[in-house]
């Protein structure tokens, strides 16, 4: 999926830069690297990279100031890359726009997991599957057809709302928020009761063990993933 794409890496570490380079070039993209806040606006306005590699701990501008100036004109997938781990930043970071959270240190097999998944999110519309399957879940969203080992699975309405935002995000980390906004409106952005009451629905009719889920995950004090094939 590299086809010659440009990826744009934003981090004040030459090591951490190095690394990135070496390993996306190997993997056929073109790369562009910067290390402060203000040339990473200059450069993704020139360059209009397909993917931005974002480090929330920059010299000049904090990382999250990067970001919400970037979603005010561009929908380039941004993959965040830092060592705050807690939960509220990984939130914060999901909540302004990021695509994807990543924290150092990390695998080459889970970057370029995270990379091909925010590259997929950004193909046209027209290009979107329209069929999804993993392990013995098959979806036919134009259909609107769910099936586990070949027999079809009735979900009501909420439930088919909820796994088909999912599939449209498969392989990337949905915050609370961003699932309550999206499936019950705005209003609903506290609710998180409703999805643990869903989710739990969803995984007793989709996965094989529901107490050991291997498709919907639950991302501890951030919100769920459904699993990407691959």
């Amino acid at each position: 999926m590299s086809s010659g794409a440009i990826i744009l890496i934003v981090d004040d570490e030459i090591q951490i830069r190095r690394f990135l380079r070496i390993t996306l070039e190997a993997n056929g993209y073109r790369v562009h690297e910067t290390e402060t806040g203000q040339a990473a606006l200059a450069k993704a306005a020139q360059l209009r990279p397909d993917l931005i590699i974002l480090d929330l701990g920059l010299p000049d501008l904090d990382g999250l100031a990067v970001l919400h100036r970037l979603r005010e004109w561009t929908k380039t997938p941004i993959i965040i890359l830092s060592v705050r781990d807690t939960d509220r930043d990984k939130v914060a970071a999901l909540d302004s726009g990021a695509d994807d959270y990543l924290t150092k240190p990390f695998s080459v097999d889970e970057l370029m997991a995270r990379v091909r998944v925010a590259r997929r999110h950004a193909l046209p519309e027209e290009q979107a599957r329209d069929v999804f399957a993993a392990g013995s879940l098959f979806v036919d969203l134009s259909r609107r057809v769910v099936t586990v080992r070949g027999e079809t699975i009735k979900l009501s309405p909420t439930e088919y709302a909820l796994l088909r935002l999912m599939i449209q995000h498969a392989g990337k980390v949905l915050t609370h928020r961003q699932i309550l906004r999206e499936v019950w409106g705005p209003e609903y952005i506290n609710e998180t009761h409703y999805l643990r009451v869903y989710f739990a629905q969803l995984r007793q009719k989709l996965e094989d063990n529901p107490a050991l889920p291997k498709l919907l995950l639950t991302e501890p004090g951030v919100g769920y993933r459904l699993v990407s094939p691959e």
